[in-house]
């Protein structure tokens, strides 16, 4: 392991902000899926997400004149195999997984094993990228940070730990799974996909792919019509926080990284805190403000700039 600041990208303020918006839309997934699996089976929530997130992108590709993903292009197969491989690990096994860990563990819990997503990400981009090695500082902001999250959320959700052993390997895989689908992302550069021809064909290809073993597999075309809060937590999930977050995404990785990227998850329980702490009247407890301390320090130990500034003589 390599000492000193991280290799190859740095964020900008640009990527901090897109971050900060990605941690809001996604925050929200967790809070729509806890009511959509009060009235529907797993896999169909999966199916449903992906496919109105496919429609919803294409009909605003089709208003702005942007072509399809291999519209116009001589090599379709490359990316309609890509497509097909950011669809598999980037919807069907993370979504699958958490959404099916969400129906054994609280949210609370599974967004703090959903935020293992960098650390994976750290090990994995080292493997598999050029520009993003694994560093000392990178490791120990990830963990720093990931600390912070627990903290936020409140050890005592660590309690459920104990029990709900399948749940939570179910949400271990899933970040594990979106871990790979980061590093992936990053090779939809050299194709020449822009960021919202990359969101829908990675939708569009779950939803083909993964739609007809849903509604086979769990009979969704027996189901009883949800509630219109199961309804309208659906509508969310797809358009807010898949359609709309995965074009900032994927903006994201192309400009800072798989790695820097992955670092979103850290900060979505501070979203989620914050709208608690604002909205529904929970009190902001000291592990709060601790939990927020260890977060931003895990990323300015992570971007370097500490570091940096150490080694230049700024303060």
């Amino acid at each position: 392991m390599a000492s000193g600041g991280p290799a190859g990208i740095q964020m900008t303020v640009k990527d901090w902000l897109t971050m900060a918006l990605l941690s809001v839309v996604w925050g929200a997934s967790f809070f729509s899926i806890e009511i959509a699996v009060t009235e529907l089976p797993p896999f169909t929530i999966v199916s449903i997400r992906v496919g109105l997130a496919a429609i919803a992108l294409f009909f605003y590709m089709r208003a702005k004149g942007i072509p399809l993903p291999f519209e116009g292009r001589s090599y379709k197969g490359q990316v309609i195999f890509a497509m097909a491989l950011m669809g598999f690990f980037n919807n069907i096994v993370p979504q699958s997984l958490i959404v099916w860990g969400q129906t054994h563990i609280t949210s609370s819990l599974a967004s703090i094993l959903n935020a293992t997503m960098p650390i994976f990400t750290v090990f994995i981009a080292h493997f598999f990228t050029s520009d993003e090695k694994l560093t000392a500082n990178r490791l120990i902001g990830v963990l720093v940070g990931f600390g912070g999250v627990v903290l936020i959320v409140g050890p005592a959700a660590l309690k459920g730990l104990t029990s709900g052993l399948l749940g939570q390997t179910a949400v271990l895989g899933g970040a594990a799974s979106y871990a790979v689908a980061a590093v992936i992302g990053r090779r939809f550069v050299r194709l020449g996909l822009k960021p919202m021809q990359i969101a829908f064909g990675q939708v569009l290809a779950a939803a083909v792919m993964f739609t007809p073993f849903a509604v086979l597999y769990e009979k969704s075309y027996a189901l009883a019509m949800p509630s219109t809060g199961v309804i309208l937590a659906l509508i969310s999930l797809a358009t807010i926080s898949t359609a709309f977050a995965y074009l900032l995404y994927f903006r994201l990785i192309a400009n800072a990284g798989a790695t820097n990227a992955s670092l979103v998850t850290l900060t979505i329980p501070v979203t989620a805190s914050a709208l608690g702490i604002g909205f529904l009247g929970e009190v902001l407890e000291p592990t709060h403000g601790l939990g927020l301390v260890c977060i931003g320090l895990g990323l300015l130990i992570i971007n370097g700039r500490m570091f940096r500034r150490r080694a230049t003589g700024v303060v």
